[in-house]
């Protein structure tokens, strides 16, 4: 019987505690309770595939919506609105970057906009060479948004499910505002 080389030996060892490390399906950062719980109005919600498409279905013409949300297992979106400006805890938001980080997750975007203060931020997770999870942070003065996607998608298909299941639409680099009432 041949002996493993000690690497293979240590990386075997090592998987559980990698597990421990990487988001299950459904991983939502601490930091977001925080947040959570100091909003005055908070949207959320989880879409499987399968609701997924036949939400898709509400917009039949757009063949890009339907070729991404093809590659997409599920989607997550929590969206926290505060009656006063900054009124957030900037540790919360740093606590949820944080874990991103820890778990393994590549930050691609770190944009803050000194005029407004906002920041948007975007990582991503990988899995067998393939991007398997994305995740956009968007924190405004009155508000603090998390969407996340799961399933074979690129950051490029992100941009096509702008303004579909709460995800805000961006075009050209910008935020489109969302000019809808609430």
């Amino acid at each position: 019987m041949k002996q493993f080389p000690l690497a293979i030996l240590a990386l075997v060892l090592a998987i559980p505690t990698l597990a421990q490390n990487q988001p299950s399906a459904g991983w939502v950062p601490d930091g977001l309770q925080v947040l959570r719980q100091a909003a005055s109005s908070k949207t959320e919600f989880t879409l499987d595939h399968s609701m997924l498409v036949l939400a898709s279905k509400l917009d039949s013409d757009n063949e890009d919506l339907r070729r991404v949300i093809a590659g997409v297992s599920g989607l997550s979106v929590h969206s926290y609105h505060y009656a006063d400006q900054w009124a957030y805890d900037p540790a919360a938001v740093d606590s949820v970057k944080e874990q991103y980080h820890a778990a393994g997750w590549k930050q691609l975007v770190n944009n803050h906009d000194k005029s407004s203060g906002g920041a948007t931020d975007l990582w991503i997770r990988f899995e067998n060479n393939a991007i398997s999870n994305i995740a956009v942070l968007l924190t405004r003065s009155h508000e603090v948004n998390l969407i996340e996607v799961t399933g074979s998608i690129s950051p490029l298909d992100l941009s096509h499910l702008g303004g579909h299941f709460g995800i805000p639409r961006i075009e050209g680099g910008v935020l489109v505002p969302n000019t809808a009432r609430r």
